[in-house]
């Protein structure tokens, strides 16, 4: 439908898409505020004195939680870099449908970093056994479940409820 035929209370396809990318990239920035601030910590945590002792397993373990804050830190800043470089090149439906694939992945990163810091906290404080379970309640439960299972299940939900309407 031309914008010109548009009936009170319709948006045009431009400012659905503009109205969806700013809301993309303001939640983009409460993400990224917190996964730099974890990625900082992180990196600070190999320069203290206790990490020259720490075993391989722990140095594993936080090797790999360090590279998945820095790839949720790219992913979380990539929106905004896709939309300077292609700015006022009328691509601006491209750019929501890949930031939106950048902030799932991003989320998915950060999901991992954050299950990695706390395993690691977990195996210095509790040991191997109790690391490996409250990892995995972390990953199940608190990113798995809260972030993406329930979402999408709600997401399917009204999908076919929309059909039956």
């Amino acid at each position: 439908m031309p914008d010109a035929e548009l009936v009170d209370g319709e948006i045009s396809d431009h400012e659905r898409l503009t109205r969806n990318l700013n809301e993309l990239l303001q939640e983009l920035r409460v993400a990224q505020a917190g996964v730099q601030i974890l990625f900082g910590f992180l990196l600070s945590i190999a320069f203290t004195e206790r990490y020259a002792q720490a075993s391989p397993s722990v140095r594993v373990i936080h090797l790999v939680t360090v590279m998945c804050a820095g790839v949720a830190v790219a992913l979380f800043t990539a929106p905004a870099a896709w939309h300077r470089v292609l700015f006022r090149q009328g691509r601006r439906a491209e750019i929501v449908r890949m930031a939106d694939h950048f902030a799932l992945s991003g989320l998915i990163a950060l999901a991992l970093a954050m299950t990695g810091t706390i395993a690691l906290l977990a195996l210095v404080v509790v040991g191997t056994t109790a690391a490996a379970v409250v990892g995995a309640g972390v990953a199940i439960v608190g990113f798995g479940l809260l972030w993406f299972v329930l979402p999408w299940r709600r997401r399917r939900v009204e999908a076919r409820e929309a059909i039956v309407d």
